[in-house]
């Protein structure tokens, strides 16, 4: 059984096809690398460079591929951007999924794999569980929302099984030194600070020091994005197996501000380096921190849950491409 990984040059997606791998699975890529990397895709994966809206496209490939699940990553992810370019957010989230998802219902796929967003939430002072009521506060999170209503109606209407990740603040590397967080001009709080610990960057920005929070600033819930990437592999697993649709959180139940935060990447890389106070980006919540009992529940088991180890990983990364091999 082959899967289609969209997106799978990205960051998330690229850990994800790599941790497929891994486990047995044959994975085809669909990405038209406006974000992602080529060298990226593993020598053993099939990258084809297209538009996962393009429907006719899609089609193909799944027949051609002998596609009988979808795990779909392709997306535009920065809130702060979302706000100026809501239309670009819309088609490419809601409207390419529309189009994804009627070619897998033309084709009838059986599994469907979702990468969602905390965004879906909003900001909360208890962790935030899928129970809660979805409210977004930005073009994204509402972008991600309409997909994944768009996935459950589908799911329900054409027999497809389905598995929606909403993901908290995804950091790290892969363990193994094979692919990291590499897209310029990043806005993640982590590789910008790491940055800036190497010089790449004179300073950075912290947004908001006003927060509702024990120190004034932002909470989140950071996750290993080579834990995320498994947590896919098992959703999989349980669909192929035959089990129940599913939607659920992807964190570790544990927040930590921007400050404390920074402070692990001064201490990890052994740098000091400069922080500007900045006024607060439209969008970002105070505090959202996940409840992944239920993922939990279904077999997930978390191996590198510590902000260090996290850290630790970005860096080495970070220094891989200083190193001008990538």
């Amino acid at each position: 059984m082959t899967c289609l990984v969209t997106g799978g040059a990205g960051y998330i997606g690229g850990h994800t096809v790599l941790a497929l791998l891994d486990a047995g699975h044959q994975v085809v890529v669909l990405d038209d690398l406006s974000t992602g990397f080529r060298w990226s895709v593993p020598n053993n994966a099939k990258l084809i460079v297209g538009d996962v809206g393009d429907f006719d496209l899609v089609c193909r490939v799944i027949r051609t591929e002998k596609i009988t699940s979808i795990l779909h990553f392709a997306a535009k992810t920065v809130v702060s951007d979302s706000f100026r370019d809501p239309l670009g957010y819309y088609l490419t989230n809601a409207v390419k999924t529309q189009t994804l998802l009627a070619a897998a219902a033309s084709e009838t796929i059986s599994n469907f794999i979702f990468s969602s967003t905390a965004a879906v939430y909003k900001s909360s002072e208890s962790l935030v569980s899928e129970t809660q009521n979805v409210q977004p506060q930005s073009p994204y999170g509402r972008s991600k929302y309409m997909a994944e209503c768009m996935i459950k109606d589908v799911g329900a209407a054409h027999n497809m099984r389905y598995a929606i990740l909403r993901y908290f603040n995804v950091a790290g590397a892969d363990p193994k030194g094979r692919n990291g967080q590499s897209t310029k001009n990043a806005t993640h709080l982590i590789k910008v600070a790491i940055e800036t610990a190497l010089g790449k960057r004179a300073c950075m920005e912290i947004f908001g020091n006003d927060y509702p929070t024990v120190d004034g600033f932002a909470v989140r819930d950071y996750i290993h994005v080579a834990d995320l990437a498994n947590a896919h592999v098992l959703a999989l697993n349980r669909l192929q197996e035959g089990s129940e649709s599913l939607t659920v959180n992807c964190g570790y139940g544990r927040g930590y501000s921007v400050r404390e935060v920074v402070d692990v990447v001064k201490a990890v890389t052994g740098h000091d380096f400069e922080i500007r106070l900045a006024p607060r980006r439209t969008g970002d919540l105070a505090s959202v921190v996940a409840n992944s009992e239920q993922l939990r529940s279904v077999g997930w088991i978390p191996h590198y849950d510590e902000l260090p180890t996290i850290v630790r990983h970005a860096y080495q990364w970070e220094l891989e491409l200083a190193s001008e091999r990538r």
